[in-house]
């Protein structure tokens, strides 16, 4: 029994092993292939050895040599821009409104409630053309008020922290409106600093979320200038900034461009599993 235990998790773990070589397989490319040349890379497109190994894709991306075309520090600023205002945003307004569907007791609160379930239903791409149109007649279409205003607030952070908010005692707020505390004082003061897996939770989804935003800012800008990572990538692999395949650089951009995301993820990713735990529906 003991050898036949040993032989079932000597599998099981070498078909892991094998899943974790196929998923990190075209990391691996993308890291090699961005350190090549480009003859090199379009003659081996899967080596994993550059030869002759060159830094040429990062000094052009940073634009530290005469012939950069790529304005990567303009899109990274904008992107950087976009997540953390988006990110504070929806942190504190998707709390606020969860916070309400929770304890305020007011009328429609369950409709309110069923329509934000509804939201979370709708695809994105088929809001493209009313936010267009929104954007236009509001007068801040190709601003970055375009950009941040209409993602500051999202359905599935409101449906988070509500089902977190349900799992609060009510206790706790008593005790605090008993000692004279307002509603807005008892959700900052008191039941917010509680929520803490959640607000991470909800931190790491909101900036990964707006930092990879494409379709919203394919509708809501059209300046070169206000371009982010994901859509200045798109140009960037189209052919629409340069001429050539350029393989190093387009990866080279990629890479870069993920490495925000996979920091933040990583660094909070123990608050990030507690989150979505003690997020997930409760009562």
């Amino acid at each position: 029994m003991t050898r036949h235990a040993g032989l079932k998790r000597g599998v099981f773990y070498a078909v892991l092993v094998f899943f974790a070589l196929l998923y990190l397989g075209p990391f691996a490319v993308q890291i090699a292939t961005s350190f090549k040349t480009s003859p090199d890379a379009a003659a081996n497109p899967l080596g994993l050895v550059p030869d002759p190994l060159v830094v040429e894709s990062y000094l052009r991306m940073f634009g530290l040599t005469e012939d950069s075309a790529v304005p990567f520090l303009r899109w990274f600023g904008n992107s950087t821009f976009v997540a953390v205002t988006v990110t504070l945003g929806r942190v504190f307004f998707d709390s606020l409104a969860g916070y309400a569907l929770s304890r305020l007791k007011f009328s429609g609160r369950r409709v309110v409630f069923v329509s934000v379930l509804a939201v979370m239903s709708v695809p994105g791409v088929v809001l493209l053309i009313p936010k267009f149109l929104v954007l236009n007649y509001l007068g801040i279409y190709d601003t970055y008020a375009a950009m941040v205003l209409p993602l500051m607030i999202d359905a599935a952070g409101v449906f988070i922290m509500k089902q977190f908010f349900d799992s609060v005692p009510v206790s706790i707020e008593e005790a605090a409106r008993i000692d004279g505390a307002s509603v807005f004082r008892t959700f900052w003061s008191v039941v917010l600093p509680m929520a803490r897996p959640a607000l991470i939770t909800l931190t790491i989804l909101s900036f990964q979320g707006s930092w990879n935003e494409f379709t919203h800012m394919l509708v809501a800008t059209e300046d070169p200038d206000r371009r982010t990572l994901t859509t200045g990538m798109a140009g960037l692999f189209t052919g629409g900034l340069s001429s050539g395949t350029q393989y190093p650089l387009k990866l080279a951009v990629a890479l870069v461009a993920t490495i925000p995301v996979a920091i933040v993820f990583f660094a909070f990713q123990r608050h990030f599993v507690r989150g979505a735990n003690e997020g997930s529906v409760k009562g």
